[in-house]
């Protein structure tokens, strides 16, 4: 049930729809997408590899534009934000996690963490480096804080995205397949540290994944086929 009054929504998206145009041919990827996610939920998109979960998740992030529909962030329509809007809004709102990492590869792990609160420009760099240093430690990464990302191992440089992805407090935090680049038990481990990190702090997050253990472990689970999300009844699939 959409309960359009209740500000406990941080999310919501209405008739969301992305078509393509691929010469004088049509393809239409996400049709009628409706999408309620409250603070504290941990959502769980599915689907085949080509159904849209990334460009879903691009336009709820503002890297992409839908065709028609909206995208309401905290209250804020974010289609309606012009480009330097909307990059101050997600940087400050929405935290990303991706299958690679794509860390500074010059900068440490702290500096690396830190570089998305220097870019916001709200806090003095003492108070980012010390929420940077509560990150480390909180994802067992303290001692490689002065560590460069080729000196790390995959799932410590994952987690120092996820620290990074973390560092202004977003509301929201948007993951494309965060563990599908890593083996089992690393990707077990990290996921562990993430849902415990999104928990603590009680923020949103949508995680597109194939990962069964990572689908079980979230509160709400949708199947993204054919353009349509529908919620997921059997989380084996």
């Amino acid at each position: 049930m959409v309960i359009d009054n209740d500000n406990s929504f941080v999310i919501k998206i209405r008739d969301l729809k992305k078509v393509y145009r691929v010469g004088d041919d049509k393809l239409v990827v996400l049709e009628k997408i409706n999408l309620d996610v409250r603070k504290g939920d941990i959502v769980a998109i599915v689907g085949r590899s080509g159904s849209g979960k990334s460009t879903l998740l691009n336009i709820v992030g503002g890297l992409d534009s839908p065709t028609s529909g909206s995208v309401e962030v905290n209250s804020t329509k974010i289609n309606d934000l012009n480009e330097y809007e909307l990059s101050k809004f997600r940087n400050k709102h929405i935290g990303f996690i991706f299958q690679f990492h794509h860390l500074l590869m010059e900068f440490t792990a702290l500096e690396n963490i830190m570089i998305p609160g220097l870019i916001l420009g709200i806090y003095p760099e003492s108070a980012i480096e010390r929420r940077a240093l509560e990150l480390l430690e909180k994802l067992d990464l303290t001692s490689k804080k002065d560590i460069k990302p080729s000196k790390l191992s995959g799932g410590e440089r994952q987690r120092v995205a996820i620290a990074r992805a973390l560092i202004n407090n977003p509301d929201i935090v948007l993951a494309d397949e965060p563990t599908g680049n890593l083996d089992n038990q690393t990707a077990e481990n990290t996921k562990d540290l993430l849902f415990e990190i999104i928990k603590m702090y009680k923020r949103a997050m949508i995680i597109v994944t194939h990962n069964r253990s990572i689908i079980s472990d979230t509160n709400v689970k949708y199947s993204l086929e054919f353009g349509f999300l529908n919620p997921l009844l059997d989380d084996t699939n």
